[in-house]
């Protein structure tokens, strides 16, 4: 089982990063022969990526929800991203290529994904008597004390070495 840290925890750091998010829907779950051979082409992918950091991918954690498999990754940045998902020698051309050969729009198999760069400074996170987790996992994973207690101080805390915007606590009465 993952150490648990008591407390509550946050992610640091000062450079940019892509949080990717893909995951499959599977239409017909009868059609065994369509949706399985996609849901198992992310294992080789995953294996790749934890084996060679140097590609730029970070951390990733999995989940399945009621239609199919999502992931949530974490990359260094969208080139790292598009250089892995485009690269004939890395193991997500193929299985692309493959994709649209056996399913394409037949509608037995939906697929998405959802690309976001940020910015340091405009993020923030919190995570409570947790293992490390998400972004804390992907990046420094530090105590949400101080300049770090709340969402807004958290906020204010990241930018505050790179803009003069002032936020203030708003405290209720």
């Amino acid at each position: 089982m993952a150490k648990i840290f008591n407390g509550r925890f946050t992610a640091k750091t000062s450079e940019p990063f892509v949080v990717f998010l893909i995951g499959m829907r599977i239409n017909k779950w009868w059609r065994f022969d369509k949706w399985f051979p996609v849901s198992a082409a992310m294992g080789p992918m995953l294996q790749a990526l934890f084996t060679h950091p140097e590609k730029g991918f970070l951390h990733s954690e999995f989940f399945w929800n009621l239609s199919g498999p999502v992931l949530i990754q974490y990359w260094r940045s969208f080139e790292d991203l598009e250089n892995f998902a485009r690269n004939p020698s890395d193991p997500h051309l193929g299985p692309w290529k493959k994709f649209n050969q056996a399913v394409g729009a037949d509608g037995s198999v939906g697929i998405w994904h959802e690309t976001f760069t940020v910015n340091p400074g405009q993020f923030e996170c919190v995570y409570g008597n947790m293992p490390r987790f998400g972004l804390a996992a992907a990046m420094e994973h530090v105590q949400a004390v101080g300049r770090r207690e709340t969402a807004r101080l958290r906020l204010s805390s990241n930018n505050a070495s790179e803009t003069s915007i002032e936020v203030k606590e708003h405290v209720p009465s």
